[in-house]
């Protein structure tokens, strides 16, 4: 798996078996939670703690809350889950009364006005795929579909075949107009995906509802990828503690953090993978070059958003150790581990 959370704080289930490769480490999601209360702390605020989670996005969305009032924790709690179902409606390429779907359905034919929200998210994105030079681009989606990701058969593409995805790939046939709040395609062909940024902004959105609502100290997880650290739990100031899994060895942790007002995102080459020919392909697609990357197993990311560690673990994955070095923000924390066998996984300084 991809995160361990211990200190009884989730646990933990497969996903469906037909996603992964069977001869590699599964990655895990939190079980359903009883949305009762399960413990109070010692000490004189003898907080309540609370666990609820939801299926959206294609995932499961999880939160435990530290409170001393049960009727406002629920309340909390229920508020940030309905944040969860309210940007699935948003930004889903499955639903078609979504926004998003109405984009990739007529932006090509005209200019499609869009709600200022999935603007402002639109356009961080074009940054986002500027600043990592076009290994975070939105429109990756024909290549996934031609690789057989989206559903399909996963086989090795020809060189022809590379080549005429790629006509329909790049952010740059994205057009956003800031003063009539649109978006274009230039071409038709184009669409965009939310699977690399929805789970981490609804992370963020789901904090800052618990924020809002005056608490403090509360964990909130897309599965087991994407994750968000509120304060610290009763009897640990450090934070909330996570377990990073050894990508060769998942009986093996390969680095232990804590989050408190903190981030933290995994994109591993062994979620959703293939053999073929005796090598392995994975769904971490470089978007310049058509083909799946290769420099890494697993990259780790922390920083203060969900948002960022989410969209910047698989830039850090395509562009390898050193182009990371060379470009993460200085705060930030990132966990390189490389695609060879039995190499220890290193943070990246």
């Amino acid at each position: 798996m991809f995160l361990a959370l211990f200190a009884a704080l989730l646990t933990v289930a497969p996903v469906d078996p037909g996603l992964v490769d069977p001869g590699l480490p599964r990655l895990l999601r939190p079980a359903c939670f009883t949305g009762e209360p399960r413990a109070r702390s010692a000490g004189p605020l003898q907080l309540e703690k609370l666990e609820k989670s939801t299926d959206a996005m294609g995932t499961t969305f999880s939160v435990v809350l530290y409170g001393s009032d049960q009727a406002s924790m629920n309340q909390a709690i229920d508020a940030a889950l309905d944040e969860a179902h309210r940007l699935d409606a948003l930004l889903s390429n499955y639903l078609p009364e979504s926004e998003w779907s109405r984009i990739n359905r007529e932006a090509a034919a005209h200019p499609v006005a869009v709600s200022p929200e999935l603007f402002r998210l639109l356009s961080d994105c074009v940054e986002y795929s500027r600043a990592s030079e076009g290994t975070f681009d939105l429109t990756v989606g024909p290549l996934m579909r031609a690789w057989g990701f989206f559903g399909g058969s996963r086989h090795v593409l020809a060189p022809d075949q590379i080549r005429k995805a790629l006509e329909r790939v790049g952010y740059q046939h994205v057009q956003l107009n800031a003063q009539e709040r649109t978006v274009r395609f230039d071409r038709p062909g184009v669409e965009i995906d939310p699977g690399g940024v929805g789970k981490g902004y609804a992370v963020d959105r789901m904090v800052e509802i618990l924020r809002g609502r005056g608490f403090r100290n509360a964990l909130v997880a897309a599965s087991g990828s994407s994750i968000f650290g509120l304060g610290n739990p009763p009897e640990e100031p450090r934070g909330w503690p996570i377990s990073i899994a050894d990508p060769w060895d998942h009986r093996k942790n390969a680095a232990q953090v804590f989050l408190k007002d903190l981030s933290l995102s995994t994109s591993g080459s062994y979620e959703k993978s293939f053999r073929a020919g005796g090598h392995r392909y994975s769904h971490i697609m470089d978007p310049r070059r058509g083909v799946p990357a290769e420099s890494a197993v697993q990259v780790t990311v922390l920083a203060p958003r969900t948002i960022d560690s989410e969209v910047w673990a698989k830039p850090y994955f395509i562009q390898g150790f050193a182009w990371t070095a060379a470009h993460k923000p200085k705060s930030w924390r990132v966990l390189y581990c490389e695609n060879t066998p039995g190499t220890a996984c290193s943070w990246v300084e």
